[in-house]
């Protein structure tokens, strides 16, 4: 593989090692041009430096230290978190002519001890590893017999106790600086503030590295947060309306509310599959692999699933529970739009979103600065949740990064409406007074309501100045006002007293009258799917053939069916939209579509011009 790569070098005016680069990226996995930053990364592992790299998922960090690892002599080692993914990109590289290999867990004795061989005779070009197994003497003993091309640390963000997936055993890699000084490094990452790079650096030893930071936009994905009413059913709205028969993924905070969602998902006749840490590992996998192979699946899940899932055709994210972070709320996003086609992520947010994760920082066993931390974070994410600003100016600002309106959000594709919500919260502010900081957002809204129920006698709430004084408005606008309240700093949830709301110092001004206070209205749904239609009309001046497209789908699920791989590992479906469009007519037509390479057009491209061909003489391949 790397000597006939050597053998294509050409071209006068480029290096060497830029022209292997380019001969690589195009012949080998069928890309024409590098992205962004790609180039320049490439040449530092290719010459032996180490680096840091930050980029979106979708970005294309795997060519990152693919190809050097395809340039430099020796196998790249791959430290990869999880099992999914490693098949994932061993089964994407053996499609593409690349000797890879993974050793985990699923390997029998001698299939683990027939690639430990391989790895050892230089038979290798890459080899996935899982952290724990990485940093046992017996995987390092035999890592000191191979010959190493480079290392390289997928997901490096986990190395960060403050992160929101933290892994012990990534603080244990800093052992392959010391044992092996000379072997280049690259730790890749899609997600971290500048706090959670600072610490890769310092607990992975790369003091020497170079930092690459990419944009951290995804102009491909629409994001839209709307006010939670009925979760469930506006989800189901969503997916109907917007993501029929597409995949897609749902986060819930809970395993019961995974549960419950799927099921009655599955109900309302979405093909829908549940996934939480408390399955069984059996039924786990199952799902995920269904997840991975089948079309049009909604996987229901907890945080457990998801980090490092390579299907490239996720058409949304939704949420229906608040992440715990900006950077968990991005990182999962991330996993709709991959192909870089467009994809939607999508949020149903409400106060009791709001007071569970301040209960679950409050009661959680982590130390002060810990929960400080935390905090800190919810209330960035919040601030996310209530602006009325573009949501994708304030995402990118958290990790640094200044930017425009997008154009592809909620609040700029229909901006929110605010209103004067002096007195409304002066009103709530003094409810919360008056009834002691006692009580909650339900109770507090009878009051205001003027209710004489059960629990409103009972507290003699009747006879207080603020009863009934909010009458004017309805439960809806006064849970929003409760929710804004908080995010906005003027009340907090007391969790040692069942959730009750108490004032802050901040609520003082408010109070007497000395400060505005500006609200955003409810909003239920997002705008219609004009953003999803113009990125589209953009993206392509000639719409795919869409008979066409159809049968190139169905003509990739057999050929992955007859593999046993997911249908992507074939071609992603970004490459059959292309060749939809363009109706490549010979292989050299065919071999320019993006994602084909050379391996590709050898194993499917014949096949891909008779398909091509009878669609054109049964007329349905219009101009």
């Amino acid at each position: 593989m790397k000597q006939s790569v050597r053998e294509t070098l050409r071209c006068a005016g480029r290096t060497p090692a830029d022209l292997s680069a380019f001969e690589i990226l195009r012949k080998t996995f069928g890309h024409t041009e590098f992205r962004g930053a790609q180039r320049a990364i490439i040449e530092r592992i290719a010459a032996g430096g180490d680096a840091l790299v930050l980029m979106p998922t979708g970005g294309g960090k795997s060519l990152c230290y693919q190809v050097p690892a395809l340039l430099r002599e020796g196998t790249a080692v791959v430290v990869s978190p999880l099992i999914a993914l490693m098949q994932d990109q061993v089964a994407a590289l053996t499609q593409l002519g690349v000797r890879a290999a993974f050793l985990n867990s699923t390997l029998a004795i001698d299939e683990a001890q027939a690639v430990e061989q391989a790895f050892v005779r230089g038979e290798l070009d890459l080899i996935y590893v899982a952290p724990e197994r990485l940093t046992t003497p017996r995987c390092l003993d035999l890592i000191g017999r191979a010959r190493v091309a480079l290392f390289a640390i997928d997901e490096a963000h986990c190395v960060s106790q403050w992160g929101h997936d933290f892994r012990p055993d990534y603080l244990q890699l800093s052992v392959l600086h010391e044992r092996f000084p000379a072997v280049p490094r690259i730790a890749l990452t899609a997600t971290a503030d500048p706090q959670t790079r600072t610490e890769i650096v310092q607990r992975l030893a790369l003091a020497d590295a170079q930092v690459f930071v990419s944009s951290f936009d995804r102009p491909n994905i629409r994001y839209a947060i709307v006010d939670k009413v009925d979760a469930r059913a506006q989800l189901l709205r969503f997916i109907r309306a917007e993501h029929s028969g597409e995949a897609g993924i749902v986060y819930c905070l809970s395993r019961r509310r995974v549960e419950e969602t799927a099921h009655w998902l599955r109900g309302q006749g979405i093909a829908a599959l549940a996934y939480h840490a408390g399955m069984d590992s059996a039924a786990r996998n199952e799902h995920q692999a269904r997840f991975q192979r089948e079309d049009g699946v909604v996987m229901v899940a907890t945080i457990a699933f998801g980090m490092g899932i390579d299907k490239p055709d996720v058409r949304f994210v939704a949420h229906i529970d608040l992440p715990k972070s900006i950077e968990g709320y991005y990182q999962e996003t991330g996993r709709a739009g991959r192909d870089g086609l467009a994809a939607d992520a999508w949020m149903a947010y409400g106060l009791g979103d709001v007071v569970q994760q301040r209960r679950l920082i409050d009661l959680s066993e982590a130390g002060e600065a810990h929960k400080r931390i935390s905090a800190a974070k919810l209330d960035a994410l919040l601030a996310l949740c209530e602006t009325v600003q573009c949501r994708r100016v304030r995402l990118l600002a958290y990790f640094g990064e200044a930017s425009g309106p997008c154009g592809n959000c909620d609040t700029c594709l229909a901006p929110p409406q605010t209103w004067d919500a002096t007195e409304a919260a002066r009103k709530a502010l003094s409810a919360i007074y008056r009834t002691g900081q006692r009580f909650g957002a339900v109770h507090l809204v009878d009051v205001l309501r003027g209710r004489t129920n059960e629990r409103v006698l009972r507290w003699d709430h009747h006879r207080l100045g603020v009863f009934g004084i909010g009458a004017d408005l309805a439960d809806a606008q006064w849970r929003g006002v409760f929710r804004q309240l908080v995010a906005l700093g003027y009340a907090e949830v007391d969790h040692g007293a069942y959730g009750a709301f108490k004032l802050t110092a901040a609520a003082r001004p408010v109070l007497r009258g000395e400060q505005r206070v500006e609200m955003r209205r409810s909003a239920q749904t997002p705008p219609a799917r004009a953003a999803r239609d113009r990125i589209a009309r953009e993206s392509t001046a000639r719409k795919p053939d869409a008979t066409l497209l159809v049968r190139l789908k169905e003509w990739r699920r057999e050929e992955a069916r007859r593999q046993a791989v997911p249908a992507y590992v074939i071609l992603h479906d970004a490459t059959l939209s292309e060749i939809a469009q363009r109706s490549p007519r010979d292989l050299g037509a065919l071999a320019v579509i993006s994602g084909m390479g050379q391996k590709r057009l050898d194993r499917y491209g014949r096949a891909l011009i008779d398909l091509i061909g009878a669609s054109g003489e049964n007329g349905d391949n219009g101009a």
